[in-house]
């Protein structure tokens, strides 16, 4: 005769086993439809706002762009391709677009490599170090419009500063806003004075990433610092340069606020449209001719000019072996 030795369950819990564990059929399917369309639902947001704002804007460009379309005066009139055609001959659109990759190349050229400069400085162990990495990011918060109306006081023709400085050297009163060349580059300081130290920024994080025992190594086999610079900072740095030039690509193809601000709001870009970029020259279409069909013609341009620029980044990835 066998007894049974095991404890009785306590009273008001249920058994214990595959009995015990079984669940109702809703529950169980309400479970596995959490466990699937849950990270769906975590990013549809991000997805929902680029329709509303991204996706559909993008969308109704392109029908605007086949219109002949005025606001004033409600003109609707379908005319296909014809914006586009007239886009290819027009010789103020293809100034703009020199001027936009002109001051473009003068910008982000020095940007960078002064930002990679200044980055290694600040990488080094420094009295104050905290202090400096936050002063160079004062410019980003500065306001753009600010910093507009400085410039343009130091890039004065009769009274500017820097006008004054190079007479101090002999050099003659330079026409800052006249000259397409000199018009370039003081919008380009501008622009390097505001975004050098944010570019620096990324680049020093992307520098203290960097294993320590590589510049060990390198210095016990009598690498100098520059050499260590080249060898192993720059390689290291690689994916961080890259990205760096493809968002100041795309910022800086899309420049409007540096030169509105410097040929003091009007949208010509200079007496002969000498610092007119593409994005002024989109809004100066479309906001004060009212011709919106043509604007939003000149925007699609624009978008596809940033699109081979992209590409073009794309090369410069693979064949610098960014990417596989």
């Amino acid at each position: 005769m066998s007894v049974d030795l095991r404890p009785a369950p306590a009273a008001g819990r249920r058994a214990t086993g595959p009995a015990g564990d079984r669940r109702s059929p809703f529950r169980s399917r309400l479970s596995r439809l959490d466990v699937k369309f849950s990270p769906y639902l975590f990013i549809s947001p991000f997805y929902v706002v680029f329709l509303v704002f991204g996706a559909f804007p993008l969308g109704y460009t392109v029908w605007v762009s086949l219109h002949d379309w005025e606001l004033a005066s409600g003109l609707r009139d379908f005319v296909g391709l014809q914006n586009y055609r007239e886009l290819l001959v027009d010789a103020d659109f293809w100034n703009s677009v020199v001027n936009t990759i002109g001051i473009f190349v003068i910008s982000t050229v020095p940007q960078l490599l002064i930002a990679l400069f200044v980055a290694n400085l600040l990488n080094r162990r420094l009295r104050g170090s905290t202090l400096f990495r936050i002063g160079i990011i004062l410019p980003l918060v500065t306001s753009t419009a600010a910093v507009a109306i400085v410039f343009t006081q130091l890039f004065a023709a009769d009274y500017g500063m820097v006008n004054w400085l190079l007479g101090l050297v002999g050099i003659d009163d330079i026409a800052w806003q006249a000259d397409r060349g000199w018009s370039w580059i003081a919008i380009a300081s501008m622009v390097d004075w505001r975004w050098t130290g944010y570019n620096a920024l990324i680049y020093l994080a992307a520098m203290q990433a960097i294993p320590k025992d590589l510049y060990e190594a390198a210095a016990i086999d009598g690498a100098s610092r520059l050499r260590q610079f080249w060898s192993i900072t720059i390689p290291m740095l690689r994916p961080t340069i890259i990205f760096t030039v493809i968002i100041s690509t795309i910022g800086g193809l899309q420049l409007f606020t540096e030169p509105v601000l410097f040929g003091g709001g009007r949208m010509e870009g200079g007496p002969v449209h000498q610092y007119q970029t593409v994005s002024m020259y989109m809004f100066d279409n479309a906001f004060r001719n009212d011709d919106y069909g043509y604007g939003a013609a000149v925007a699609w341009m624009l978008f596809v000019l940033i699109i081979v620029f992209s590409l073009l980044n794309f090369l410069f990835i693979r064949r610098t072996g960014g990417t596989k």
